[in-house]
């Protein structure tokens, strides 16, 4: 029976606070899955030896039964031979031997109930298993997530999202401030151009009135 008292954690243990304990929670489920499959053959084994025992003690209350009936019939036939003593006799073997029958049909009854409390168990811890193959999948896809999560969770407390949207801020700034820069410079730039042009018209104006002057006194004879 101390095998399953080994069993007993297993089948009483809750995987996921167990998974709440590990630090690899992925390696903690294999290992599960491996003490249980070990569970399961040790226990399969100690079903095997008292399934044995159950057969053994069968075999002797069987054989106790039969050598009752047979001095049973051995009186039968001191009877009809009209041997009366020698009934007794035969009698009194049977009345030993049918005390060795219920000695050894209490043993069986009690070995039997044994064998057939163990059979529930390792069917129950074969279930178990079963169910622990089917869920180790989802529960290492769940630790996983987990940790990306917290891991998510983690970067974000570790960054303070003000301090970067503040650096943005000043960044955005500083190049607001250089397209005014830029803007101003070409403003200015285009004005200086425009006044150039204009100095330069009026240049050519007073130059081409000065000839158109000069002319006109030539063509009146110098007046």
């Amino acid at each position: 029976m101390s095998i399953f008292n080994k069993i007993s954690d297993i089948l009483k243990a809750n995987i996921n606070d167990l998974l709440d304990r590990a630090e690899d929670p992925e390696k903690m489920v294999k290992q599960i899955i491996i003490d249980m499959e070990e569970q399961v053959r040790d226990a399969t084994e100690a079903l095997g030896q008292a399934m044995a025992s159950e057969k053994q003690a069968y075999a002797q209350l069987e054989n106790a039964k039969r050598n009752s009936k047979e001095w049973e019939d051995k009186a039968k036939l001191a009877i009809n031979a009209g041997n009366e003593e020698l009934a007794r006799k035969a009698l009194t073997s049977k009345v030993e031997v049918d005390k060795n029958v219920q000695a050894l049909q209490a043993s069986y009854d009690q070995i039997a109930a044994q064998t057939s409390e163990l059979r529930s168990r390792v069917e129950v811890l074969r279930q178990k298993l079963e169910e622990a193959r089917q869920r180790q999948n989802m529960l290492i896809a769940r630790a996983k997530m987990a940790e990306a999560t917290e891991n998510v969770a983690t970067a974000m407390t570790n960054t303070d999202p003000n301090s970067a949207l503040s650096k943005l801020d000043k960044m955005e700034r500083k190049v607001a401030d250089k397209e005014a820069r830029a803007e101003a410079f070409a403003e200015m730039s285009g004005e200086t151009v425009f006044a150039k042009d204009e100095f330069a018209e009026l240049e050519t104006n007073q130059a081409v009135d000065a000839e158109l002057q000069r002319l006109m006194r030539e063509m009146n004879g110098g007046i």
